[in-house]
């Protein structure tokens, strides 16, 4: 079976349970990273990268226009309807609570961020992590057009060149661009690995996997506290080299071991509502929030370790009724496919 036919088999609405496994993994890791554990270095070392690796994999074959309009249908549509019902949230309700009363945001430049995504607590305080959204899009677009060029060298030096321009901009400058296309520049690398490793990662048999899950473990393990910490929103990448290779490491650290072990369902099942997750898990925080300041009594949000981590894990469990309601209702807020 060559690439093509391979990827045209292995469309989105033939799904992998053990890639789905990942991408709930993967959006756990995201929720648990934002409640800031004490192994937040090692987490945002490659939990984006992967992430980015997975959205890769199910590139089209083919770099048709009708591809750009599902991507538009499935990313930026969601994207944009989850901003301004995020926004209408914060404008009537949170703004009003807690730490968002010390800051005196602007709510005209929290509307704009809806159409900038990418400005911080400033511009988009109403729902940080949507950044995402636009900006694998544009990695998406630039991937696109690339792979029309028809020249495999000058192809190759390009998309080469392309995250070396984002690398270089992030030296110069800390301004993000509209979209996060300067992120979405260097996100090309991870992308394009996962278009070009999918087919081979997915053929490993399981001996192989377990193998090279104790191995490229222990390579990750030792190699991630070399950088700083990763911030891919801010585009703080610390040395270039191990930002990359900490990336690939820890994604086939991840891809590997699922791919060994697909036996957690739970993480199947969220993964098919990662996008619905990314939208809702810090309405689903400020919620237990206020249970523990108005019921229980709790004005201390200095969590714990474990707290942070059972937080994470109820932020999930509070989303799962979402999931139903979306997914039957108005399945276009999770990407317009009914995935139960």
């Amino acid at each position: 079976m060559n690439y093509t036919d391979f990827l045209n088999k292995t469309s989105l609405d033939n799904r992998i349970n053990w890639v789905d496994q990942v991408k709930g993994f993967t959006i756990f890791l995201v929720v648990y990273g934002h409640n800031f554990p004490f192994n937040e270095k090692y987490i945002y070392s490659f939990h984006m990268p992967l992430f980015i690796m997975v959205a890769g994999f199910f590139h089209p074959a083919v770099s048709a226009l009708s591809n750009i309009k599902k991507r538009t249908t499935s990313i930026l549509v969601p994207y944009f309807l989850w901003s301004f019902i995020l926004f209408a949230l914060w404008f009537f309700i949170t703004r009003n609570y807690g730490d968002n009363l010390l800051y005196h945001l602007s709510p005209l430049k929290n509307f704009l961020g809806i159409f900038y995504s990418q400005g911080g607590r400033d511009y988009m305080d109403w729902g940080i992590p949507m950044w995402f959204l636009p900006a694998i899009f544009m990695t998406f677009l630039i991937f696109h057009w690339l792979r029309k060029i028809k020249n495999d060298a000058l192809f190759c030096v390009i998309l080469a060149l392309i995250p070396i321009c984002g690398f270089i901009y992030s030296r110069l400058t800390h301004i993000n661009l509209p979209w996060s296309i300067n992120i979405a520049m260097v996100a090309l690398i991870f992308y394009a690995f996962g278009f070009y490793a999918f087919p081979k990662i997915n053929s490993i048999a399981k001996k192989t996997s377990i193998l090279l899950v104790a191995i490229i473990g222990l390579i990750h393990f030792f190699l991630y506290d070399h950088n700083l910490k990763i911030d891919l929103y801010r585009a703080v990448y610390g040395n270039e080299f191990f930002f990359i290779l900490n990336g690939i490491l820890g994604s086939l650290f991840i891809l590997f071991f699922f791919k060994a072990f697909p036996v957690f369902r739970f993480l199947a099942f969220i993964g098919k509502f990662s996008l619905t997750i990314l939208a809702l898990q810090l309405l689903a925080m400020t919620f237990i929030k206020v249970i523990l300041l108005y019921v229980l009594g709790q004005n201390d949000f200095n969590f714990s370790e474990w707290e942070r981590f059972l937080y994470a894990v109820l932020q999930i469990i509070l989303m799962i009724p979402g999931f139903f309601i979306i997914n039957n209702y108005v399945p276009i807020l999770n990407g317009g496919f009914k995935k139960i």
